[in-house]
């Protein structure tokens, strides 16, 4: 669940502001999230007399992983963001604004303010847009009487209210019919409520369920065999091809499509709850939807890359990376390693050689499964094969696993990879699992 959301952009392509300052930079980043921050301070360490400029209107730095942890009564909001200028590479150039269009055929881009940025080179790396608008009744409801979401700052708070006070009832946790980022939240913070309505001793009055469009838990057989065991042992009801599409808050009531085999909707149910938690539909910002830079056709939107160079498809100079990146691979701490494929091949692009590092899909997704338990879930997401940067099966709950996940990724975050340090797995290479 790494990246930032602050370049999410409702403003219309028609309503392109009029222009008042043009700028010019060598290398032009869109995002300075997760993606931008970490890209930008590697390249900045291979050669500091780069001329880079990083667009980022907030000036908060999320940890994004940390708001399941919120909504789980583990981690404060608080423990999860820092001010973003303790992050800004002193040698960028950071424009606190918001890009709302993209001209790559002019190697420029607008932001809201109206300033005119010229580019060499531009690294697209917005993080995703949260379509809460696509599920009826969502805005209204979100935040109260039940209804909440660890997608955002804003109401994983609220998650854990939720779950420490639940009397018992009706608890649903939902997947929506797109890409998202991090595709485990929804799962961890059912586990770790089901494990708090344990110890309250509110389970034998309580249904949980989880609903998804979905045909299985996992993507990757060998992590979603374990997920079956998990979901199995606590009695949660899963309810495959399912997806939400109204949320009633006056009557506490959701509304579901129900899928075919083929995609097709064939049928609607609707299930009553007491709370419900809801990952909100998902795509690229829209100013890139509406802009040249997008997969042609594609409802999401989603820059269109190279998956190996994460070079654009159409307009060379351009690169991009994390959510906002049409990368066939799970969205979720995959920037690590792509940060680094960017680099060299944006570098070796400026010095005209050819690109020669490739992205082999690589993802992590540390699946809390209950308090104290983390399937460390690393994957090759081209392929769907188990990886491990650590010397144990990958395939199993352990403690260790979420000690890591609780103290040592947000470590590593805010020390390591926010500044440009080299991936950890890569310095116990010879010690990784091997399947």
């Amino acid at each position: 669940m790494i990246a930032s959301t602050s370049q999410q952009s409702q403003t219309p392509a028609s309503a392109t502001p009029t222009i008042t300052k043009t700028l010019h930079h060598q290398i032009v980043f869109i995002g300075g999230g997760s993606a931008g921050l970490t890209t930008a301070s590697m390249l900045l360490k291979k050669n500091k007399s780069l001329d880079i400029a990083i667009i980022e209107p907030s000036h908060k730095q999320y940890y994004q992983p940390g708001w399941t942890m919120t909504g789980g009564g583990v981690f404060q909001i608080e423990d999860t963001v820092r001010e973003k200028k303790d992050f800004m590479p002193q040698q960028a150039t950071w424009i606190a604004d918001r890009v709302v269009k993209l001209d790559p055929d002019r190697n420029a881009v607008v932001t809201k303010e109206g300033i005119l940025v010229e580019y060499d080179y531009l690294i697209v790396c917005p993080g995703i847009q949260l379509d809460w608008h696509l599920i009826k009744g969502l805005k209204d409801a979100i935040g109260k009487n039940g209804v909440t979401s660890n997608y955002a700052p804003n109401y994983a708070p609220y998650t854990w209210e939720l779950i420490k006070n639940f009397p018992g009832g009706n608890a649903l946790f939902t997947f929506p019919n797109t890409p998202v980022k991090c595709g485990g939240a929804p799962q961890k913070v059912m586990y770790m409520a089901d494990d708090t309505f344990r110890k309250l001793g509110v389970s034998d009055r309580t249904n949980v369920m989880f609903l998804t469009p979905a045909t299985k838990m996992f993507a990757v057989p060998e992590y979603s065999a374990i997920l079956d065991k998990v979901v199995a042992e606590r009695g949660i009801d899963v309810k495959f091809r399912h997806n939400l599409k109204e949320i009633k808050g006056e009557t506490k009531e959701a509304v579901f499509d129900i899928f075919d085999d083929s995609g097709a909707v064939v049928d609607e149910v609707t299930h009553k709850y007491d709370m419900i938690h809801v990952a909100p539909p998902q795509s690229a910002p829209d100013f890139i939807k509406q802009s040249p830079l997008a997969v042609p056709g594609s409802a999401y939107g989603w820059v269109d890359v190279d998956k190996y160079t994460l070079q654009h498809n159409r307009y060379p100079n351009v690169f991009s990376l994390g959510d906002a990146s049409s990368l066939p691979t799970s969205k979720t701490a995959a920037a690590r390693k792509q940060a680094a494929i960017v680099v060299e091949n944006l570098l070796a692009f400026i010095a005209s050689q050819p690109l020669l590092h490739k992205y082999d899909g690589y993802t992590c997704c540390p699946l809390i499964t209950g308090y104290g338990k983390t399937i460390m879930a690393e994957f090759d997401g081209y392929n769907g094969t188990v990886l491990s940067s650590f010397p144990l099966n990958p395939v199993k709950e352990r403690w260790i696993m979420w000690k890591m996940k609780t103290t040592g990724l947000p470590w590593i975050y805010w020390n390591r990879m926010l500044k440009g340090e080299q991936f950890e797995g890569d310095y116990i290479k010879f010690m990784q699992w091997r399947q």
